[in-house]
Formats: structure tokens, sequence, C-alpha cells
């Protein structure tokens, strides 16, 4: 299905607009851009980002990037020479130099939004995630979750462990729920397919599904989800669920402690076809 050219722009209190840039076959590069200056967040490719500062007449202040795949980080040499500030990353994994090194606990301020890390490791060792608190009544939290998080869904365990990602998930599960889950891929209906597999009876489920099919039938994105969605209807986050560990039971968990159903969930799901 084809991507349209830009996600529509969303609002923010500060004000801040969030905007999603396809790139590849699946992914998104996230701004934020307050219609002067722009960050960007895991710029895999520099063509989309170019554009759209190009089409909105944007200065690029910050890179900020929560992982060292390529798909993530291979545009971030070729916009050094319109960036006007720095680039943010993971101190533990090896990203294009130079940048600022971040560990869990950091908290920066870019174009005056303030971001608190978090680490994620699972899908890879040093993982990170940038959220942004709400400050304001009418202003939604915002977290951005590269390839830890996916609507429906999470990350490969590519140098992690299961307890790792699960552990990670249950951080970005406990965030607000009205949070804005800006994750890295459109995998959403692929992972709904699978979700359904795990909880058919799930009404939440079959909901969200119906509405994600509408969505991408028109063109659309289905993200940013928000972390009260994922905890409704992503069988990652669900793993004390009876129906979801049950499941997991029947496909292989060692036990139903929710680290081995989580486990058991993943290791299906990467064979689940």
């Amino acid at each position: 299905m084809p991507f349209p050219i830009l996600a529509p722009v969303m609002p923010m209190k500060m004000p801040m607009n969030l905007l999603a840039l396809p790139a590849f076959n699946d992914n998104y590069i996230w701004m934020l851009h307050d219609g002067r200056d722009a960050m960007v967040v895991d710029p895999g490719d520099s063509a989309p980002v170019l554009a759209a500062l190009s089409s909105l007449s944007l200065n690029l202040e910050a890179i900020l990037v929560t992982h060292h795949h390529g798909d993530h980080v291979g545009g971030v040499d070729a916009l050094r020479p319109v960036l006007q500030g720095e680039v943010f990353g993971p101190a533990r994994e090896n990203i294009p130099r130079p940048y600022r090194a971040l560990n869990g606990g950091d908290c920066i301020s870019v174009m005056g939004i303030e971001f608190e890390v978090i680490d994620v490791p699972g899908h890879t060792a040093g993982h990170i995630a940038f959220f942004h608190a709400a400050t304001h009544a009418n202003e939604p939290a915002t977290l951005f979750c590269g390839d830890t998080l996916f609507s429906g869904g999470c990350g490969r365990l590519f140098e992690g462990t299961a307890a790792q990602m699960h552990h990670s998930l249950g951080r970005l599960a406990a965030l607000p729920g009205s949070t804005r889950v800006c994750c890295a891929h459109e995998y959403t209906l692929a992972n709904l397919k699978f979700a359904s597999a795990v909880e058919p009876h799930n009404d939440n489920l079959k909901a969200y599904t119906q509405w994600c099919q509408n969505q991408r039938a028109a063109g659309l994105f289905t993200l940013p989800s928000t972390v009260a969605q994922e905890q409704k209807i992503n069988p990652f986050l669900r793993c004390t669920e009876p129906a979801v560990m049950q499941s997991a039971l029947d496909h292989g968990a060692a036990s139903s402690s929710p680290t081995d159903i989580f486990a058991a969930l993943r290791q299906w799901k990467n064979n689940y076809r």
C-alpha cells in the first residue's frame, strides 16, 4: 500500500506540531516543529527530512536517535550540513559520531521541550526511548520508542533477552495512558493479526483492528497509538491476562510467569505467518 507523503500535523500545546515522515517500505521518521525550527527522531534516510525542511521552511535543530540500526541512523551524517544543534543518542551503542551520549535517567531540553531518557534494552542492548511528559492540561505526553514498542506488538530480540524486553515494555506501559506512542514502523496490521490469534475474543482488539484497516485502506497511518490503547490490545503488554497466558502456555511457555509468557509470545510471533 503506498504511503501518503506526510502524515497529518497534530498540534501540541507548546505550540508544537508532530509530523510523521515515511521512509523506506514502512519506517516513520518523526518530526516535531514549531513552524520555524524542527527536530527529527531516527532519520534512517535523509531525503524525507530534507524534503520536509524545505517544503515547510524549517531549520533542523536536533536529531534524536533511539538505537544503532541502519534504518534509524543512515541519514544522520547526510543531515549534518543543515543541522544547527546536536545529535543525541544512546551511550551504549555505536551510532555516527559526534553525538551527545545519553543514559536512562538523563534529561535533555531541545527547542524548549524536556525529554526524559528511558533505558529500554531488548531489541538492541543499548536501546533508549525519549519521553516528553505533559506540562499543560491540553498537551499530550509523547513517547518516541523506536523499535521497542509497536502498536499491537514489540521489537524482535536481536541483542537483548526476553527478561530485558519484558521489563522495558513494562516501563513504557506504566506511562500515562494518554501518552502518544510514536514507534518507528507501520507494522500495525500484521501485529494485530497475531494479537487476534493470541486473544481472539478481545472486543477492544476487534474494534481497533477494524479502525486500523479503515485507516490503511484510506492511505492513512495507524500511528501514533496511545499507551492506554496498547494496554487493551497488545499481547506483549498483557502477559498476566488469563487468555493471553493460556495461549502462550499452549505454545510452549515454560511457566506462567510473565517473563516466560512474554518469551513464548515473542518466539511464536517470530514464526507467525
